[in-house]
């Protein structure tokens, strides 16, 4: 190991950095063996509840709110429609853009599987104070501002 590689390895946020990894890996699994319970993957489930309680969204919208890449949105979104549970609406003073809404089926598996979820999530969460989950809260909220 060189000199410059050891003091690297040797750097204060390091540790930090490994454990943000490991914690959101572990949530990522815990709650992606749920999603995949309730017969949808984690990026379905994203767009639905993403689009749940709304009148719909643009697919950059809909990208920026989700935790999935523009490129794969496209291919969600067009099995979810072939499942009946989205539909591409193109409004009639913009032919050339359309909104991705969820259907009365999409709304349907929207109110089952987020509650589902929020209450399968809620039994861990549960674990912390409203003090440790507020600091936690904050704590992550600095990470995410400094990049």
């Amino acid at each position: 190991m060189t000199k410059k590689s050891k003091s690297a390895a040797n750097e204060a946020f390091i540790p930090t950095m490994r454990e943000l990894a490991r914690a959101y890996q572990a949530f990522a699994d815990y709650s992606a063996k749920h999603i995949r319970e309730l017969n949808l993957t984690p990026s379905q489930f994203d767009v639905i509840a993403t689009l749940g309680n709304t009148n719909g969204m643009s697919m950059s919208d809909l990208a920026e709110k989700t935790l999935v890449t523009k490129g794969t949105l496209t291919g969600i979104i067009d099995r979810l429609e072939k499942k009946d549970i989205v539909a591409r609406i193109v409004p009639p003073e913009n032919r050339r853009s359309f909104t991705i809404v969820l259907t009365p089926e999409g709304e349907k598996v929207f109110n089952i599987v987020f509650p589902a979820h929020v209450a399968y999530l809620k039994e861990r969460f549960d674990r912390l104070s409203v003090r440790e989950l507020e600091k936690t809260r904050r704590a992550l909220e600095t990470l995410r501002k400094i990049f």
